[in-house]
């Protein structure tokens, strides 16, 4: 016997991929009409509570109703795809509204319609023969100025197919409302007949001049455009859906509820707002229904709509609360869905553009001028956590396998070790036997020691010496990165509470890549103009100052103890013939930066010893030739003229002559 199975059945069409690739051709971003929100919904929502208080369940048709997802790891597995709470996408839902009210985000759009159309047969504010002439614009800007420019001469605007007269329109200051303005008395300097009648013998009009257009009648006049209107207009879709008559429930997902003490729950800002939306949409509702209701209670509920669902959209959305609504706002104020996406922690800098990466560490910088301009001093603790993975040699075998004993909290120690055939083991236990049994090809990832090359990195990165290559120095007893301040123009950075990142680099290749293109020696000019960035600064041109000067002398001891200052402990001084011989040998400040120049004598210096200063713009010629401003035939600098600028110029930035 034949037996067959029932076709499945799926709320959803399932996705299925094409074998042929398809290329993305345009991408259009348009509001949702009343039936794509119904049929893109799971759930149609009418209780504005959360869970039965005889079973603590979600209810069913509330704000957590369980076809939208789980909403919470008790909640169980969800009603429409059957998925647990951490696998469950969410799904949407959606209510009615009594009345429609308007979307604050697209408010200033309708009133750029409503400034074209009339406000009787919702057609353009256009006679066909200057419409013809307009037919070629693709901008509604420019429609919408075109509509409204008799308005700024005070002049109405008859409308050409029904002859009703249009005043200017605008927003309702200071709250969500749109009002549209009689006062513009004249038609082609003519004044309008209905404002002649509504005097009367006193003297008083006995018109309204200005009428408010409620969501209900501006929603009537949307319904009633023309789709080639709608097009002339550049719209994408349909101007009704510009107004709310739905709306959309977003998934649990996105607002988990937090069970607290059993039967009590902490809901999400959005869930609170949805809530009071359908308590103010429920009020509305039966006042609508009662008959014997009167209109003032009815508007005034359709305004409590109004404020609620604009506050749901944006809660910093400028509104006119009434006194019995004020009195009811929570103590706490609650997010809106603008909220989340915008600022520091929203969607888009917080989530997606502020995403966290491995292998990467951030704290407070302090300037240090101990450390070289291609240092950065990192934290002991930082350096215990980041690792990089080097693999074992002949060369490293002994300083790895101390690491792999030391384990991962004591420095210098390693975090894990690859076996050369791929397999991982963590170094929290049996680290001993680990160090012993560590071979060649064997990958230790150690902690970060002296001289690891890591990136530095200043937000906001406007530029590419915003992240430079430096090499590590780990700080024992410091908390804060630190680094030479000469480094601070091309980080824009101070040191009054600023953070800076560092990411460690995890292949040689990387690191290699990082140190020839990156590194602070390769980037001390800016790109834009040459201009010097890694320059001496603060302190440093303060010191040169103080040693170059014409009454300071240094005897053989401190001559020599600044010179190990300034080279390396390896290198070789020759000491220059001191400027004073008796009674005692004393060196001059110019002395010291000759040995800073040129150490020893095997060393190859090429300087230039002609700049433009201030008091200094050209060479003497002397026979038809250009002399040096500095003698070339002596070994030391000659002093002619101080000219501080030249140690730190906006310019220059570097220190070309040390006159005293």
């Amino acid at each position: 016997m034949n037996t067959q199975r029932a076709p499945l059945v799926f709320t959803k069409q399932p996705y299925i991929e094409q074998e042929d690739h398809r290329r993305i051709a345009q991408w259009e971003f348009n509001a949702l009409s009343q039936s794509e929100i119904s049929k893109m919904a799971e759930a149609q929502i009418f209780e504005g509570k959360y869970y039965d208080s005889a079973t603590g369940k979600p209810i069913q048709g509330g704000l957590l109703d369980p076809r939208l997802g789980p909403a919470n790891r008790q909640s169980g597995n969800c009603a429409t795809c059957s998925a647990k709470l951490s696998d469950c996408p969410g799904h949407f839902g959606y209510f009615m509204l009594s009345l429609p009210v308007f979307n604050v985000g697209y408010l200033n759009v309708v009133v750029d319609i409503l400034k074209c159309i009339c406000k009787m047969c919702s057609r353009i504010l256009l006679d066909e023969k200057l419409r013809s002439k307009k037919e070629s614009m693709k901008d509604m800007k420019s429609i919408v100025k075109e509509c409204v420019k008799p308005l700024t001469n005070h002049r109405a605007v008859e409308c050409s197919h029904c002859g009703y007269t249009n005043g200017n329109v605008r927003r309702v200051p200071g709250d969500v409302g749109i009002q549209h303005d009689h006062s513009e008395r004249t038609v082609n300097g003519v004044v309008v007949d209905e404002y002649k009648s509504a005097i009367l013998d006193k003297g008083v009009i006995n018109m309204q001049q200005i009428f408010l257009l409620d969501p209900a009648r501006v929603y009537s006049l949307f319904r009633k455009m023309l789709d080639v209107d709608c097009r002339f207009l550049c719209l994408k879709t349909r101007p009704e859906n510009l107004l709310l008559t739905c709306i959309l429930v977003p998934p649990i997902a996105i607002r988990p509820s937090v069970l607290v003490g059993g039967s009590q729950s902490n809901e999400d800002d959005v869930t609170v707002r949805l809530k009071r939306i359908i308590q103010a949409n429920a009020k509305l509702r039966l006042q609508l229904s009662s008959a014997g209701s009167s209109s003032a209670v009815s508007l005034s509920c359709w305004e409590e709509l109004q404020i609620e669902v604009a506050q749901y959209i944006n809660s910093d959305a400028r509104v006119h609360l009434p006194p019995s609504l004020r009195a009811q706002q929570p103590t706490k104020p609650l997010s809106g869905l603008v909220q989340r996406l915008k600022g520091k922690t929203g969607r888009f800098r917080g989530t997606l553009s502020g995403k966290r990466v491995e292998y990467t560490g951030r704290s407070v910088i302090s300037p240090d001028p101990n450390l070289k301009i291609t240092e950065v001093g990192i934290p002991m603790e930082m350096a215990t956590i980041l690792s990089y993975p080097e693999r074992v040699s002949k060369h490293n075998i002994d300083k790895l396998r101390l690491c792999v004993s030391n384990g991962p909290y004591k420095y210098p120690g390693a975090k894990m070790l690859r076996n050369h055939d791929g397999s991982e083991f963590t170094l929290k236990v049996n680290r001993q036997g680990r160090a012993r049994g560590l071979k060649c090809g064997d990958i230790v990832d150690r902690h970060l020691e002296d001289g690891d090359i890591v990136l530095f990195n200043r937000q906001p990165s406007l530029h590419r010496m915003s992240v430079m290559c430096h090499r590590a120095r780990i700080m024992p007893h410091s908390r804060t990165l630190r680094f030479n301040e000469s480094v601070c123009n091309p980080y824009n950075a101070d040191f009054d509470g600023d953070e800076m990142n560092i990411h460690v680099p995890q292949t040689e290749e990387a690191r290699a890549e990082a140190l020839m293109l990156m590194g602070v020696h390769n980037n001390l000019c800016t790109p834009k103009n040459g201009e010097i960035l890694v320059a001496s600064t603060q302190d440093f041109l303060t010191s040169s100052f103080l040693i170059t000067r014409k009454d300071t002398f240094y005897d053989r001891a401190s001559f020599s103890l600044l010179c190990s200052y300034m080279v390396d402990g390896k290198a070789s001084v020759d000491l220059p013939t001191p400027a004073v011989v008796k009674p005692v040998e004393l060196w001059t400040g110019k002395q010291l930066f000759n040995v800073l120049v040129r150490p020893n004598s095997n060393v190859r210096v090429y300087l230039n010893l002609i700049v433009r200063e201030k008091s200094y713009t050209s060479a003497r010629t002397e026979d038809g030739r250009e002399t040096e401003a500095m003698c070339p035939n002596d070994g030391f600098e000659m002093a002619i003229r101080m000219d501080f600028t030249l140690f730190f110029s906006e310019t220059i930035k570097l220190m070309l002559l040390l006159l005293a």
